[in-house]
């Protein structure tokens, strides 16, 4: 509880005098709710701020107790006796009071209860002054005090009749944003904007103010720092005795942010107003009983009708004679009913019968109960998107089912009649001699359409004559009187056409080839919604038409090789088939040759692909001059092209395969290089390997993947047991994914042998696949099929990271191995993220770059790929070391050594299989070691198996050695145990016998 905050100013410790009092207790009474009642409790008066604050009439109050206006729990209580024994005692109370409202509700007050004593000490009444506080009262918390209400709600400042500021609460200070001796003293004008406060209008105010007259409302004031406020009072003068304005009380609050708020509202629903009736939408609102109670401006220029003809109609009223736009106006009310919002597309008429599509969103509004109120309508006008929907959906639905273009066009002229019943629509076809011809006319009478048929264009050749000659559109709104129809209007009239619009359908590039004409039964022009048919029809015609004409061009395009004009796989199909069955009724043979280029990839990479096409283009020549009038030669796609042999004398088959190979591989200039082709060829019988063209085609490539497998430029005859490895190479290359998925693959490692010291100098990680099914499989057999269907790439990864894994486990430890090797293939080394994964690998294990040795053979060294070289040079930036497999077996490899970073040379096992027996072969092992030498490159010679070549070696000085006379590859436990037993004195035992498989 809290005490009322006093005025601050010149009066504020002293008593006023009763006049003022009174003249104070008026202001209040006009701007405060007060309640004054007995001292037994009977309510004796309320003013209207009171009884409006608590709902009551004044009959309602006075004569009542005063604990009607309290809580029934509350007037029973101690608490309340205690109010009336301390109003009895002549206390003054303060504070934050619930009171009842006139429906039962609690409304907080901030109350000041001022007991008035008589002569002799006693309670005679009670004077209540209230304020309103519930906004501000937080249920939960009931312990503010009438100060701190008092200071969130209501300002008060006294003033003189002549404006002087004399005091101030605390809120009215804090408002305006001044201390007390910075105020107390100062004109009122200084509150007030400059320009106001030397106005009239103020003026007037204060000299009406000092003649007692009350003013209420809200005013702009601005602060010490120059923000303006609006400060919402009631100015109330105190008069003395003679009725003379002495003092002015003004008790307000700060509403800015409420005008503010206001302000904004206002100009949210100018914007809304703006946006509603500027919008190209129709809207339309109606009420509980579904009649209009709103349109915006957008509505009466879509529809044409005025507010007079729509406010209070019923929608179905405004397309009366329109069953089908009335039925989907009462579905739609039918949907508001239901509480859901509802949507339709509907072709409709305006004011004036013209008709145009639209499309109505339609929401309900409803109360608190469910109950519709409103209903809010937004239509668009999508009469142009609809007209070319409506057209081509049928259209381009028969041009799909590849229907005729009469067909097509009859669709179109339907469709354009059924949204518009007054047009007859009319489609003729200009031919190459200038001669009209009818495409369409469904509706137009037949012996009409019969009379017009292969009329020449001309200038005065009616509307459609005309159009096609001038290549402009022709309007004739009366064909009686109109000169274009001066020769056939007698036509014309006799079948009841009276009017005609045509347009010019024009090709792509701007040729006549045909019109599109609307006929009327009437004297009259074309609408909007005409020409809105006839832009979308337009362009219908003139694809069909043309699409027509092109059809027997594309069709001949279809069947052959844009490239080398032979028959493509289609064409080459079909042709084979029917050479194929005739064979099958004549008891004849045919035979299928599948020809593919060798190393066609290399001419593009290293020429370009134009070179590659000439060469095609020339294999494609060489072809044709060996084959036959009965033969037929196609390409089937890139470099693969097939000849299919008919009539042809069996015995004399290989001569004939032979003789068109040799053609091929003549030299021949391309784009000024001399080049040497070659092909490849597979060879399938009919009847004997296979009864139609896909089959002897597959068995040909079969045959053709052999003939290429053993060397390149050779030619070889489909066998069933090519068929067997066909698909035994086919399940090898299904099991080898399998395997990389599952984890199936392994790595042994071999060790390799320093000869020098005979210590161990690393070890080779060599891939082991063993199947379920098909047991152990050799590298030599699932490495090329790995390359062949580009899983290579991917086991090398694999091997890559289990050699790392592996070599991280053996040194945690303690197996001692220094180093270890990984093949890598081509493919790796096309993948220039390739350096960034090997590092990612070393991180990871923590190994250096010198633990892994990459080997590359020749292979990689020759590749044209244009990542190579710079993937093998970014790895040896890594400082990797590069081993050369498989030297001394190719022709370039001494040339590669010069350029390129390897640090190792692997001595082929072909030659130190053949160095104890073979003096030339020694030499050439022992040229190796010396290039090795003085190149600084570690010589390591493979496939040791015997003292013999171990001693020979040695005595050459090669550094480093492998194979079968140290050991086979082992997997990793069985080398742990290998390289625990290692010694160096094991190599006399190694000169008595080759070691174990372990």
């Amino acid at each position: 509880m809290g005490s009322q905050e006093p005025l601050i100013g010149e009066h504020e410790h002293q008593r006023l005098p009763g006049e003022e009092r009174d003249a104070l207790l008026a202001a209040l009474w006009r701007s405060m709710a007060i309640l004054e009642f007995s001292a037994d409790g009977t309510i004796l008066d309320a003013n209207d701020n009171f009884l409006a604050m608590l709902g009551y009439r004044r009959d309602d109050v006075v004569g009542q107790h005063h604990r009607m206006l309290c809580d029934p729990t509350y007037a029973g209580t101690a608490d309340y006796q205690q109010f009336w024994q301390r109003l009895r005692q002549g206390e003054i109370i303060a504070g934050t009071l619930q009171r009842r409202h006139v429906d039962g509700t609690t409304v907080w007050l901030e109350s000041l209860c001022s007991p008035i004593l008589d002569a002799q000490g006693q309670l005679a009444k009670v004077i209540s002054v209230a304020a309103d506080i519930s906004s501000h009262i937080d249920d939960s918390r009931h312990s503010n005090s009438v100060l701190s209400a008092l200071n969130r709600s209501l300002g008060v400042v006294e003033l003189s009749s002549e404006g002087r500021i004399l005091a101030a609460n605390h809120n009215y200070l804090k408002t305006m944003e001044y201390l007390a001796d910075d105020l107390i003293g100062q004109p009122h004008s200084i509150l007030c904007t400059s320009d106001y406060a030397a106005s009239e209008q103020y003026a007037a105010f204060w000299h009406d103010v000092s003649r007692g007259r009350f003013f209420s409302g809200r005013f702009p004031r601005r602060t010490r720092n120059g923000r303006t406020i609006w400060w919402e009072a009631t100015y109330s003068p105190l008069l003395d005795a003679q009725g003379q304005t002495e003092r002015v009380i003004c008790i307000g609050n700060d509403v800015t942010y409420r005008v503010t708020r206001e302000q904004s509202d206002r100009e949210y629903l100018h914007l809304l107003s703006l946006g509603i009736n500027e919008t190209d939408n129709a809207v339309i609102i109606t009420d509980d009983q579904n009649r209009i109670v709103f349109h915006n401006t957008g509505f009466t220029r879509m529809l044409g009708f005025e507010s007079q003809q729509v406010l209070g109609k019923l929608p179905s009223e405004l397309f009366a004679g329109h069953p089908a736009v009335i039925k989907s106006i009462e579905r739609c009310h039918g949907e508001m009913l239901e509480g859901r919002s509802f949507h339709t597309e509907d072709l409709i008429h305006d004011l004036h019968e013209q008709p145009l599509w639209m499309s109505a969103v339609v929401n309900p509004i409803l109360d608190a109960t469910g109950r519709l109120i409103n209903t809010v309508c937004v239509m668009t006008d999508i009469t142009n998107t609809k007209v070319h929907e409506v057209l081509q959906y049928r259209v381009l639905n028969a041009m799909a089912r590849d229907s005729s273009l009469a067909e097509q066009m009859n669709l179109l002229c339907e469709e354009v009649e059924r949204v518009a019943p007054e047009v007859i629509a009319s489609i003729l076809r200009v031919d190459e001699q200038g001669r009209l011809h009818t495409l369409a006319g469904p509706s137009l009478p037949e012996a009409y359409s019969r009379a017009i048929d292969g009329v020449q264009m001309g200038p005065l050749v009616g509307s459609c004559g005309t159009a096609a000659f001038t290549g402009q559109t022709v309007i004739v709104e009366d064909i009686e009187h109109d000169p274009h129809w001066t020769d056939y209007k007698v036509l014309a009239l006799s079948h009841g056409l009276h009017a005609c619009w045509s347009t010019p359908i024009k090709s792509s590039d701007g040729k006549v080839i045909g019109t599109f004409a609307f006929y009327y039964r009437q004297p009259r022009q074309p609408s909007a919604f005409h020409h809105l048919l006839v832009d979308a029809g337009l362009h219908l015609c003139a694809l069909a038409i043309e699409r027509e004409a092109s059809r027997a061009r594309i069709h001949q395009l279809a069947f052959y090789d844009s490239l080398t004009g032979l028959p493509n796989r289609s064409l080459l199909l079909v042709q084979a088939g029917q050479a194929i069955a005739s064979a099958q009724r004549n008891h004849s043979t045919v035979a299928v040759m599948f020809i593919d280029l060798d190393r066609f990839k290399q001419v593009n990479d290293s020429l370009g692909h134009q070179a590659g096409d000439e060469l095609l283009r020339t294999v494609a020549t060489r072809l044709q001059s060996q084959a036959r009038r009965s033969d037929i030669v196609g390409r089937l796609s890139g470099d693969e092209f097939v000849v299919v042999l008919t009539q042809y004398d069996t015995q004399h088959l290989t001569e004939v395969v032979k003789r068109i190979q040799e053609r091929l591989a003549m030299p021949c200039h391309i784009n000024g290089t001399l080049l040497n082709p070659s092909a490849s060829i597979g060879v399938a019988i009919f009847p004997d390997n296979g009864n139609d063209i896909e089959t002897l085609l597959h068995r040909a490539d079969i045959a053709m993947y052999q003939a290429k497998s053993i060397n390149r430029g050779r030619f070889s005859f489909f066998s069933e047991e090519m068929n067997s490895m066909a698909q035994e190479r086919l399940a090898l290359e299904s099991a080898l994914r399998d395997a990389l998925r599952g984890g199936d693959f392994e790595l042994h490692y071999q060790p390799q042998v320093n000869l020098h010291d005979h210590s161990l100098h690393g070890v080779e990680a060599l891939a082991r696949w063993f199947h379920p099914q098909l047991g152990n499989i050799s590298p030599g057999r699932f490495i090329p099929i790995a390359e062949e269907c580009g899983l290579v790439g991917e086991l090398g990864k694999w091997a890559l990271e289990e050699a790392c894994f592996q070599l991280s486990d053996w040194r945690r430890r303690g197996i001692r191995v220094p180093s270890i090797s990984v093949n890598l293939s081509a493919t790796n080394f096309h993948d220039l993220e390739l350096p960034q994964f090997v590092t990612g690998l070393l991180r990871r294990y923590s190994l250096a770059p010198t633990d892994l040795t990459l080997e590359i053979t020749e292979t990689v060294l020759m590749d044209t790929n244009p990542s190579t070289n710079q993937t093998i040079a970014a790895v040896h930036a890594l400082g990797i070391p590069l081993a050369m497999d498989d030297f001394g077996t190719g022709y370039s490899s001494l040339g590669y050594l010069r350029k390129l970073p390897v640090s190792e040379l692997k001595l082929d096992q072909s030659f130190v299989r053949d160095m104890a027996r073979d003096e030339a072969v020694r030499a050439l092992t022992n040229a190796v070691i010396r290039i090795g030498e003085s190149l600084k490159l570690i010589v390591v010679a493979e496939g040791v198996e015997d003292a013999e070549q171990y001693e020979l070696l040695i005595e050459q000085g090669c550094d480093v050695a492998q194979g079968y006379y140290f050991s086979r590859p082992m997997s990793a436990d069985d080398l742990e145990h290998w390289v625990r037993d290692y010694r160096v004195g094991q190599a006399c035992v190694w000169g008595r016998e080759p070691a174990s498989g372990t």
